[in-house]
């Protein structure tokens, strides 16, 4: 019997989830990262703040990203801060390639199979009580600030609603699923912001209608600066550059032209097209019928 497309999603999230092996060496990893930073500058905490143990990663595309908090006056560059960061890396994994890519150092574990992107951040007293902010380097240049645990908190608490329980998370993965399998260059934080943003005020999650409402809604904005739906931090940005976003912007418009074909499609009781638009749309990685 031919899968239905709710079911080709069902099998797809399935697919996109990390495997417990991926998690079980990343968790060695992190107790070698955490050995080399503590010997080479005072830290005061590690905190996993991306999405690999956070239920939005995607199989073999998401890196785990750590904040490492150093315990010293943030130094006027964050270009410092990196090359501290990088410098203590490069000497405990002499034969691994570690590399800037703001905002953080990347070690390319395993040839690149397994990608950890550490963060430097000094804490600040701009959060308030309860409220831990930090700051970490810019896109291109100077500091941001960031609350790492406010924003994962409000994915949590989105995800969480009864009316779509475990949607904001479903979503957050296939835009991060979309954006891997075509090469969009877009944050993948922004993204998940987005998703939970706009789950939130939805009656329920439907995967065929809200990746495509979704892409639809981030065309019709332009993938505008996001401001942080928590009040603790600064706004979020799609991309890093200008020739990013323009990139990024092409890409979207064909995605969401696909995602409504694909929609239209189901709603129309053809399935068979369906299915076709929306392999289009996460380049040739849906599951068949």
């Amino acid at each position: 019997m031919k899968r239905s497309v709710e079911q080709g999603f069902d099998v797809f999230l399935q697919r996109l989830t990390p495997l417990a092996s991926q998690r079980e060496a990343a968790a060695k990893h992190r107790a070698s990262i955490e050995t080399s930073l503590k010997a080479a500058m005072p830290v005061t905490l590690f905190r996993e703040t991306g999405s690999f143990n956070h239920g939005t990663g995607v199989r073999d595309h998401s890196d785990v990203d750590m904040l490492v908090s150093i315990n010293k006056a943030r130094p006027g560059s964050s270009d410092t801060a990196l090359t501290w960061v990088k410098n203590a890396l490069t000497t405990s994994f002499p034969y691994t390639t570690v590399r800037i890519s703001r905002p953080a150092v990347v070690v390319e574990f395993a040839g690149g199979d397994e990608t950890w992107e550490v963060i430097p951040g000094f804490y600040t007293s701009r959060g308030g009580a309860g409220v831990s902010v930090y700051d970490i380097p810019g896109p291109a240049t100077g500091w941001i600030d960031t609350a790492p645990l406010e924003h994962l908190d409000y994915v949590t608490e989105v995800n969480k609603l009864p009316k779509v329980t475990g949607g904001a998370k479903k979503l957050a993965r296939l835009a991060k699923a979309w954006k891997y399998y075509n090469n969009v260059p877009v944050s993948s934080f922004y993204l998940e912001m987005r998703a939970a943003n706009y789950i939130a005020d939805e009656p329920t999650f439907v995967p065929v209608w809200d990746i495509c409402r979704l892409l639809e809604h981030l065309e019709s904005i332009g993938l505008t600066a996001m401001n942080d739906p928590k009040g603790a931090a600064g706004r979020f940005y799609a991309c890093s550059t200008e020739a990013k976003g323009d990139e990024a912007l092409s890409k979207l418009r064909t995605g969401a032209t696909r995602a409504r074909k694909a929609l239209d499609a189901r709603n129309n009781d053809d399935p068979e097209t369906a299915f076709y638009y929306l392999n289009l749309l996460f380049g040739g990685n849906f599951p068949t019928r």
